[in-house]
């Protein structure tokens, strides 16, 4: 049961309090006994240069771990609201991670969301660290919740397609904040739609890069990334009512830049997911479209390197059984390197992967749930994308080929 606290407990905790105020103290602390498994295949076999050649077979890299946030993401948090009267409502939410399993990590950052915000009649405008417009449909139309190894492929491949270029011009201090905007962008102001409009919605966010600006420009650094990476524009918009919901999206992060070589190096991604509650049984649904591509100043004579293409798409069921839920997915991506084909060379297939998840969560309470989840990724191509835990063996003899893992655990939230 979340725990309401009144102005004296709010000045104890966060150091701010006002009569008219309320802060709300919550969490989730989610563990599990996790297996993963990543296995590589020696696919090469004798040729004219090498009779001879003796197959290696395969190769496994296995783990058994403590996990946390295998059905929710742990976490602490705080948030708060004030009636401003006249419609008006000034709010505040600060969200932090925490590793449960090792307690490692606690409120070292609220990296999950800082926000402080004003709402009304006119919708929201909300200042700080938040989750980016393109990634709600990766997770709202995921019935795994991009959480332990059920996690889509959509954005266990988007997450480091995303990353920013090294070395990264970010000024975070953690590792858990400042890596990628994919998921999440700091340094951010949103507008959010009211929620009065007969079942539409959408937001709108830009962040900033918080790079300096020279004049003249030849004062710039020579150190590459720090004139704009870390910038983020996007928007999401849709309609729910009733059983249906369905949103699309777009966002575009600026991941690099070079100034003196007058390159700047984005991530466009645009998705569409949808969802249908026929009541028996939940359907889900989502297609996606990054591109990863280099503006140049000047364009060079041979069209600089090709813009690297990441698709892929998501079905998942959900079926109430009781006081559980059977989870199911199936995902898949693809990448493509539009790379020119080279004269009498043999063409080069695109890296892709499928997935498929199976799970069931059986709720004690409104509060707390066990849950059981399988999960098996098979890679094509070169693609080494895993459920989780370690990283495929990859070299000239092994081709990363398949990776397993399970979840079992428990979920308490607060």
């Amino acid at each position: 049961m979340k725990k309401s606290l009144v102005a004296l407990a709010a000045l104890a905790v966060a150091g701010v309090a006002s009569a008219q105020s309320s802060v709300t103290l919550f969490g989730v602390v989610d563990a599990s006994i996790s297996g993963y498994s990543s296995t590589s295949r020696d696919l090469n076999g004798a040729t004219l240069l090498n009779p001879f050649y003796l197959n290696q077979g395969s190769v496994k890299v296995s783990q058994r771990v403590l996990a946390n946030s295998g059905y929710n993401s742990s976490r602490i948090g705080f948030r708060g609201t004030e009636d401003l009267g006249g419609g008006l409502a000034a709010s505040f939410w600060l969200e932090a991670p925490i590793s449960n399993d090792n307690g490692q990590e606690g409120i070292a950052t609220f990296a999950r969301r800082s926000t402080v915000s004003l709402s009304g009649g006119f919708g929201e405008v909300r200042l700080g660290r938040d989750y980016t417009p393109t990634f709600w449909n990766d997770t709202v139309f995921d019935p795994f919740g991009t959480n332990g190894v059920g996690t889509n492929l959509i954005n266990t491949a988007n997450t480091p397609f995303g990353n920013f270029l090294t070395p990264a011009a970010s000024t975070a201090p953690f590792s858990n904040v400042g890596n990628s905007n994919y998921v999440r962008s700091s340094n951010s102001i949103g507008y959010f739609l009211p929620p009065n409009l007969g079942g539409f919605y959408g937001q709108l966010q830009y962040a900033f890069s918080e790079k300096n600006k020279y004049s003249p420009g030849t004062a710039t650094p020579a150190t590459a990334n720090t004139s704009r990476q870390g910038r983020y524009v996007g928007g999401r918009f849709g309609y729910a009512n009733g059983p249906l919901d369905v949103a699309a999206s777009y966002g575009s992060s600026t991941i690099g830049d070079q100034y003196y070589v007058g390159t700047t190096t984005k991530v466009n991604t645009l998705n569409l997911g949808a969802s249908y509650d026929f009541g028996p049984v939940k359907l889900f649904g989502e297609v996606s479209k990054a591109k990863n591509k280099i503006d140049w100043e000047v364009e060079p004579f041979l069209g600089g390197r090709p813009d690297v293409d990441l698709t892929g798409y998501l079905i998942g069921v959900t079926v109430p059984v009781g006081a559980g839920l059977i989870r199911a997915s199936y995902s898949h991506v693809k990448y493509d390197f539009n790379a020119p084909q080279v004269l009498f060379a043999p063409e080069v297939a695109d890296p892709k992967a499928n997935k498929l998840a199976l799970g069931y969560v059986h709720n004690l309470s409104k509060r707390t749930a066990l849950y059981a989840t399988i999960a098996r990724v098979s890679n094509k191509n070169g693609a080494a994308l895993t459920v989780g835990g370690p990283a495929f063996i990859s070299n000239g003899v092994f081709t990363p080929k398949t990776s397993t893992g399970y979840d079992f655990g428990i979920r308490h939230a607060f």
